[in-house]
């Protein structure tokens, strides 16, 4: 469907090898969960390092997954970031536990500080969110995880080909054998690897994976591709109260040419990236989003900020301007303390984020993705540097500090 901008906000990244395979997927018969699936949990566990992968049929079912395999259930506390996506919080409350908002560090992922000042006699896990594909402080996270014996179930969302320290998001650190209990990624349509809908869960617990595969489909003990195996006949049998969160073989014909062209994907989206920081680092009205020598980012989305002392418009009013000159922005995320549903956990006092409130007037996410071309980028980064000279302040005007 056609959006009328010059450039859209997202564009996919679909070739001929993903339709063929899905093409192939129609014709074999076998359309749900199968053989397909199989060699894209095998194929993604061995690119993040990671012995064991369920496919889901989305990230938030992941989560979701992850949270029930590992018992968090009610009168547990779950610690998460208030500037995420508001599945990552309301997966918390589908268990039954409790969500606990910590503040964000200056890169705008969680704050370990921040997290080690909200734990609880009540606190049972941490789940950090790798915003925008720039990793987390893992360390930090998992030496808290160890000292306080808390659960880690990373939102990995964004993090599909991230590294730490030079190893994928779902490996941890092979050199320590500090790793969380899960990763989760999202293969939605806007994500570095996409399916349409999707995404996986990957572990190093063997008996977690177990876990994970009976609770995904009905909590049934085998699945249906498989069921023949032991008996020679038809025959299931339901061992827990599991959920229907199974990647459908089409999906995982996407995903198997997806995952085969993400690095491919990441390199030209940090050339993108790059692009956008040297025609943008230099203007005084914005902020490039934080990066980190140790790590890789795989660049999910450019999260540009904008010093609104130096502006005469709003935020708002930029992305308007934007709009005018065809080009499609978005905010991520408006922060969970601002929605109607989550009020009763954000107006606690252990739920201030006054640096993530702060934070989310002044972003924008500009365009940035593989079916790009430079001259789209060249044009989206001259037309917001445009919009900024025009929209200078002859005077700067003093906004209150976060928390004043």
């Amino acid at each position: 469907m056609s959006t009328g901008l010059k450039v859209p906000y997202h564009r996919p990244s679909i070739g001929t090898e993903e339709i063929d395979e899905v093409v192939r997927t129609l014709q074999s018969g076998w359309l749900t969960t199968g053989p397909r699936t199989a060699q894209f949990e095998r194929e993604f566990a061995e690119y993040v390092q990671a012995p064991h992968a369920q496919a889901v049929n989305s990230c938030t079912a992941g989560l979701h997954l992850a949270l029930a395999a590992l018992n968090v259930g009610p009168g547990a506390e779950v610690i998460t970031t208030p500037l995420t996506f508001c599945a990552t919080v309301n997966v918390i409350l589908h268990v039954g536990a409790t969500p606990v908002l910590a503040d964000i560090g200056p890169d705008g992922n969680i704050d370990p500080i921040s997290v080690e000042s909200r734990i609880t006699e009540r606190t049972k896990a941490i789940m950090p969110v790798h915003m925008a594909g720039l990793p987390c402080d893992m360390n930090a996270i998992w030496a808290l995880a160890k000292r306080h014996g808390l659960s880690v179930v990373e939102d990995s969302a964004h993090a599909a080909g991230s590294r730490y320290h030079g190893f994928p998001i779902g490996a941890g650190n092979p050199g320590t054998g500090d790793r969380s209990d899960a990763s989760v990624f999202s293969f939605y349509a806007t994500k570095n690897l996409t399916t349409g809908e999707g995404g996986m869960v990957t572990t190093h617990d063997a008996a977690l994976a177990d876990s994970l595969k009976v609770l995904c489909l009905h909590g049934i003990s085998k699945n249906a591709w498989n069921r023949y195996a032991d008996r020679g006949h038809w025959y299931y049998e339901v061992i827990a109260s599991g959920f229907k969160y199974n990647l459908s073989d089409i999906q995982s014909a996407i995903g198997i040419h997806q995952l085969k062209k993400l690095e491919q994907f990441i390199h030209v989206r940090t050339r993108y990236a790059s692009l956008y920081n040297q025609i943008l680092e230099e203007v005084e009205e914005f902020e490039v989003p934080a990066t980190n020598p140790d790590c890789r980012n795989a660049w999910h989305l450019y999260m540009l900020r904008l010093n609104l002392e130096k502006l005469a418009i709003s935020r708002d009013e930029f992305i308007e301007e934007l709009r005018k000159k065809g080009i499609g922005t978005s905010v991520h995320f408006i922060p969970i303390p601002l929605h109607p549903f989550f009020a009763p956990y954000a107006s606690l006092p252990e739920n201030e984020c006054p640096r993530a409130i702060a934070l989310y007037s002044r972003l924008i996410s500009l365009p940035l993705y593989p079916a790009m071309t430079e001259t789209e980028v060249e044009f989206v980064a001259e037309s917001v540097r445009d919009i900024a000279h025009r929209a200078r302040r002859s005077k700067p005007v003093f906004l209150p500090a976060a928390g004043d």
